[in-house]
């Protein structure tokens, strides 16, 4: 469901920021979504490295390798 006053202040704040910045929340936005653009190279998830405790890595591991 869509809130128009949260829509509304999000564009808001999106004017105000760089860029850069902007694509950051372009792609955190798609992230939450799941979408991956097509075409996108490993140099753009490339940021994203290193963002997953340890912990949970070897928890999804090893529900991998129980599958």
């Amino acid at each position: 469901m869509k809130n128009p006053t949260t829509i509304q202040e999000i564009v808001q704040r999106l004017e105000n920021l760089s860029p850069g910045q902007q694509q950051e929340v372009l792609d955190f936005t798609m992230e939450l979504s799941g979408e991956l653009p097509e075409g996108t190279s490993i140099k753009e998830f490339i940021k994203f490295a290193g963002t997953i405790p340890l912990k949970d890595l070897e928890e999804m591991k090893q529900a991998i390798n129980v599958n």
